[in-house]
């Protein structure tokens, strides 16, 4: 290696060399130290790749999966039952209920207390 060898910028990857060289480093079973090493590759560029691609794919799971979830509407009930009425309810897997009344005023929380003022 030359002087001339060290002083030069390093070389700019593009895009798609970086994205083959994760990929390698992913299938290799190298240690992250050794593969960087091996490539010319920093720490940096190779943690910031792995990072992208972590995402891409929670995302795409998270989209495949769907945000919505089935929603099922209950009749009313009649007016001769003298059961207070919900306004909203929404029943938690695991059996928890959180429901809100139609007679419900945000105004009345006090969250300084963590309760209804």
């Amino acid at each position: 290696m030359t002087v001339e060898d060290k002083l030069s910028a390093p070389k700019r990857r593009t895009r798609a060399e970086v994205q083959k060289l994760v990929a390698e480093f992913v299938s290799s079973g190298m240690r992250r130290s050794e593969f960087c090493r091996s490539r010319g590759l920093s720490f940096g560029t190779l943690d910031r790749h792995l990072k992208k691609r972590r995402w891409k794919r929670k995302s795409r799971a998270a989209s495949a999966a769907g945000r919505l979830v089935p929603v099922e509407l209950a009749a009313r009930k009649s007016p001769t039952q003298h059961e207070p009425s919900c306004g909203l309810a929404v029943v938690l897997p695991g059996g928890r209920r959180i429901e809100v009344h139609p007679d419900f005023r945000p105004a009345f929380i006090d969250p300084s207390d963590g309760g209804v003022a």
